[in-house]
């Protein structure tokens, strides 16, 4: 028995490696949670950047309601069962008229973790049309397992290597993953995808949460997450708290200790110790 997704749906992300769109927020809704993150933003005095970017649900009260919310979880939950920890979350914000861009690449090539049972679930928090630099999906690519990479370090790549897959992706085979704001898609850590700059007048805004079932572990250095349902009977990761007020102390203290442990998985190899703004 599934909780919201089909098992002709289930069915076919595990074929395709994807599934869009599914509702999540209203409109309204969508746009409250758009305006707690701009308004924590004009109070920063600018976009979320480095670090902030990263681990968002440890630091502000909303981002971890929404890491919890009931509908993302049954998705998710229909794909990698009833206990979920949610490993990270990242903004994924293109201004307007923005060359910011992701180049195609696969989530799971830096992370460290000892399996492929990993979904994300993107949200949008504004409208994000083709124009946007909507992501693109490669269907089926998960299925080539581990693609190799190569690091750019673009400044106008969002991702934190400026990784990309050291293959092409045949012409036309990309499926353009369009989204009204409150609805999400989700994929799996090995589907190839990208997206291009955004060309329109808004902010193309998407949130990211990456959710693993206990059994995963990390293989390149101690790591924590949140449990947000079931149990976790592996003690795999150091279980995260949620933050009581935005930005508190305790807050502040559990993120910066959080990042930490990423960065040093992420980067391993390099120089580099802390997230690129």
């Amino acid at each position: 028995m599934t909780k919201l997704l089909t098992a002709e749906q289930v069915a076919r992300y595990r074929n395709d490696g994807f599934h869009f769109p599914v509702g999540v927020l209203s409109a309204a809704e969508a746009r409250s949670y758009r305006n707690r993150l701009e308004e924590q933003e004009r109070a920063l005095g600018g976009p979320l950047s480095g670090n902030m970017r990263h681990k968002v649900h440890l630091l502000f009260t909303w981002a971890n309601e929404l890491a919890r919310h009931p509908t993302i979880l049954d998705a998710v939950e229909d794909v990698i069962g009833p206990d979920i920890l949610c490993w990270s979350t990242t903004f994924f914000t293109k201004e307007a008229r923005s060359p910011s861009f992701v180049s195609w690449h696969q989530d799971a090539t830096y992370w460290g973790l000892s399996t492929d049972d990993v979904i994300t679930a993107w949200v949008a928090f504004a409208d994000a049309p083709v124009e946007s630099g909507a992501m693109k999906f490669w269907p089926g690519s998960h299925l080539k397992k581990q693609i190799e990479h190569r690091d750019t370090f673009d400044m106008d790549n969002l991702l934190t290597r400026g990784q990309e897959i050291a293959v092409d992706v045949p012409a036309g085979e990309g499926v353009d993953v369009a989204l009204k704001a409150g609805e999400m898609s989700l994929h799996h850590v090995l589907l190839a995808h990208g997206s291009g700059p955004n060309t329109t007048g808004d902010r193309r805004i998407g949130y990211a949460i990456r959710y693993i079932p206990p059994h995963v572990r990390q293989l390149k250095v101690r790591d924590s997450a949140m449990l947000v349902r079931g149990h976790d009977r592996h003690g795999n990761f150091d279980l995260e708290p949620g933050p009581r007020a935005d930005l508190d102390a305790a807050a502040l203290a559990a993120h910066r200790d959080a990042v930490e442990r990423s960065a040093k998985a992420l980067y391993a190899g390099t120089d580099r110790t802390q997230f690129r703004a």
